[in-house]
């Protein structure tokens, strides 16, 4: 069987951070488990039913940073950096 290729353009490092999720400007911030991150983007667990397209992650180290929805599998979905 073939492995499926990485698309990623940028390397993957596996961590375990707590952040803070936010769903636009004046809305309550969420907890978020980051389960990865790379030069392009995060992996995410959270618990939120909607994840809307573009949404705000809120880093302990570095701030935040502004995200696409790239994909998503029940409560884990990944997200492109954009800003």
């Amino acid at each position: 069987m073939l492995a499926l290729a990485n698309r990623r353009s940028s390397e993957r490092r596996p961590c375990r951070r707590v952040a803070k999720i936010q769903f636009g400007t004046g809305s309550l911030p969420r907890d978020c488990m980051i389960t990865d991150v790379s030069v392009g983007g995060v992996k995410i667990i959270a618990e939120h039913l909607e994840i809307p397209a573009e949404f705000t992650i809120i880093l302990s180290e570095g701030g935040p940073r502004q995200c696409r929805l790239a994909w998503r599998i029940g409560c884990e979905f990944g997200a492109q950096f954009v800003d």
